[in-house]
């Protein structure tokens, strides 16, 4: 028997870091290939890290809380010579090799988040049917920035259990390992009486309230700063003529539906759009890595969705490939899935620019926060009929036309206002193209 090191797996490019939410198994326990092992949480999703190994789990090295590098060892495990033979993982190393789950999955998600422009969160509800260990000791909250010991935190068991019967955790003394509060220390609370009971997340200051924001939301404020900390951020809005678009889309609604099977959405027509002028402009379609641009060989279109839990960023893979009905059925599984909260890991993964419309909550003009490490993100905003100056043969005339703002935010240290232009010039190109006899491919 030999002993190696377990790392923290690798989600996605984005994601540097994680916190150790809860240890599913502990030191002693024999451990299958692919049994739950730990939760993790970023700022992207959380999961359950499958065991990439059959053996006994000898030691934790990452406790609950901790934050933890990509990649690092959070734990050792007792393995057979031979399986330890064929990794480059020993007890003294941080190094071992990541080995996926069935179906060429890392993990499993539960309930967690998907970081978008402006976070949010999503869970997976087949867990809710599945056998799983229970939860009763609290993972803390993450490290902040100058912060030599991790936040006190609480299980999703506990804090659910504790806000439906006003329970104050900070007023509880845990009896779980290394002091963190358990559901019996909630339930002995609540059989305590009134005196135990006090709002969870909201402590009243005087007139004002205090609240707690939980450990999913905190690594969602730290990728917002970084994001801004790190990007040097610009911006770009053009006004778009989209009266033939609402035309088209209403002269043909009906009929698309009978065909596809799938409502024709305006989503459908700006994705197409700005698939299309992401391929002519492949500059606004990259990352900034070390010193140099990665121009990104897909158009991955990562779509903000407003979900019951805030908003998810689900990706439509290769979205430059599809036609108005190829995208408008692949977008509204995936849009109903984010809403019900039953997205997969690979929905999630591999975007390269986010198309962000918060014209569904009446906005008419916004500069959003670029989803790091992209190097832009677009908005499209409230449609809005309004009188506007038409040029023709006859001279100037005015007319009720339907509008749109198209807003850009996108890394100066990539993009110019020249390319910015360009890209912005052709995606209004593409939404202005629609009249009410256009086919719809």
């Amino acid at each position: 028997m030999s002993i190696i090191g377990i790392e923290l797996p690798h989600v996605g490019e984005s994601v540097t870091e994680a916190v150790i939410g809860k240890w599913l198994k502990q030191p002693g326990d024999i451990v299958e290939k692919f049994d739950p092992l730990v939760e993790i949480v970023t700022d992207k999703v959380s999961m359950e890290f499958p065991a990439p190994h059959s053996g006994t789990l000898k030691s934790i090295v990452a406790e609950e809380g901790e934050t933890v590098a990509m990649g690092a060892t959070i734990a050792e495990m007792e393995v057979d010579a031979a399986v330890a033979a064929t990794t480059t993982s020993h007890p003294d190393k941080t190094t071992a090799p990541s080995q996926a789950p069935p179906a060429g999955r890392i993990g499993t998600l539960i309930q967690g988040a998907n970081v978008g422009p402006t976070g949010g969160t999503f869970r997976d509800t087949a867990l809710e049917d599945r056998p799983r260990p229970p939860v009763d000791a609290a993972p803390a909250a993450p490290r902040m920035p100058g912060q030599g010991v991790p936040r006190r935190g609480y299980s999703p068991v506990v804090s659910r259990l504790a806000a439906a019967n006003g329970v104050d955790l900070e007023t509880l003394t845990g009896t779980g390992r290394d002091g963190r509060v358990t559901r019996k220390d909630v339930e002995a609370a609540i059989a305590a009486g009134p005196s135990a009971a006090q709002p969870l997340t909201e402590q009243p200051i005087g007139e004002d309230r205090l609240v707690q924001p939980s450990p999913i939301r905190r690594m969602i404020a730290d990728h917002m700063v970084r994001s801004v900390s790190e990007i040097p951020h610009a911006w770009s809005t053009v006004e778009v003529d989209v009266t033939g678009l609402v035309a088209c889309r209403s002269a043909q609604r009906q009929l698309f539906r009978e065909r596809h099977g799938v409502d024709l959405t305006f989503l459908a027509f700006t994705a197409y759009s700005v698939a299309r002028a992401l391929r002519e402009n492949p500059l606004v379609n990259s990352t900034w890595e070390d010193g140099t641009i990665r121009l990104k060989g897909r158009v991955n279109l990562g779509l903000a969705v407003a979900a019951p839990d805030g908003l998810v960023v689900p990706v439509i893979h290769d979205a430059d490939r599809e036609g108005i009905s190829g995208l408008a059925r692949r977008i509204a599984p995936l849009v109903e899935r984010a809403r019900s909260g039953s997205l997969a890991l690979p929905d999630v993964q591999g975007g390269t620019f986010t198309l962000n419309n918060t014209g569904t909550l009446g906005s008419v003009w916004g500069g959003a926060i670029i989803n790091h490490p992209q190097a832009a993100i677009v908005t499209t905003e409230a449609i809005v009929k309004r009188p506007v100056v038409l040029s023709g043969p006859a001279g100037d005339v005015i007319a009720i036309r339907s509008m749109m703002n198209v807003c850009m935010s996108f890394d100066h240290r990539i993009i110019d206002g020249a390319e910015s232009a360009s890209f912005m010039q052709d995606f209004k190109r593409y939404l202005e193209s629609w009249s009410v006899d256009s086919e719809l491919d």
